[in-house]
C-alpha cells in the first residue's frame, strides 16, 4: 500500500537535501517511490515547486506506447491518437501521486525561507528513512504512516 508522508523543513535547502539522502536509501533497494515533489519558498517570499514524474506517469505512458504502437499498423494516424489518449486514460484512473491541489496549499502556507517534501511510497524500510531524515529539523504536515513510525519521524526531526 503507498504510504504518503509531507515534512515542512526548516531551512531553504532541506526539503531538497532530504530527497537526496531518500534517494540514496532508494539505490540501496530501502524504499520505492511512487512520486515525489518539492516546494521551497525564497526568503523574498517567492515560492518553486518541483513535482517529479510519478510512477503512475510512467506505467500510463508506456501501456499507451504499446497500444499506439499496435494501433499505428492497422490504422497509422488514429493508432498514434489513439495510443495517446489510452495514456491519459490510464494515467488519470490509476492517479496515486501527489495532489496537485495539496502541494498548493503547502505551497501557500509554508513560511519564507523554508521548503516541504512530499513524497509517496510504494515500498519503505521506516527505520532507515527515519534515520535518514534525523539530520534535518521539521515537521510533519501529513502522513499516511503508522502512528508509531509517524511518532518516530516527527521526534527525528525535531531539535536535539
Amino acid at each position: 500500500m503507498n504510504q504518503l508522508v509531507v515534512v515542512a523543513f526548516d531551512h531553504f535547502d532541506d526539503a531538497r537535501n532530504a530527497l537526496r539522502s531518500l534517494r540514496e536509501l532508494e539505490r540501496a533497494g530501502r524504499i520505492r517511490f511512487e512520486d515525489t515533489a518539492l516546494v521551497e519558498r525564497d526568503p523574498d517570499g517567492t515560492a518553486h515547486v518541483k513535482n517529479e514524474v510519478s510512477g503512475t506517469t510512467e506505467t500510463a505512458t508506456i501501456v499507451g506506447t504499446v497500444i499506439g504502437g499496435l494501433l499505428t499498423f492497422a490504422f497509422p494516424l488514429v493508432g498514434m491518437a489513439i495510443g495517446a489518449a489510452a495514456g491519459a486514460a490510464i494515467g488519470a484512473t490509476l492517479d496515486r501521486g501527489v495532489s496537485g491541489s495539496f502541494i498548493d496549499d503547502v505551497k501557500t502556507t509554508l513560511r519564507p525561507g523554508r521548503s516541504a517534501l512530499f513524497v509517496v511510497t510504494k515500498e519503505v524500510d521506516a527505520d532507515a528513512v527515519t534515520a535518514a531524515l534525523r539530520q534535518f529539523r521539521g515537521d510533519v504536515l501529513q502522513s499516511t504512516l503508522s502512528s508509531e513510525a509517524e511518532d518516530a519521524l516527527r521526534q527525528a526531526l525535531r531539535p536535539s
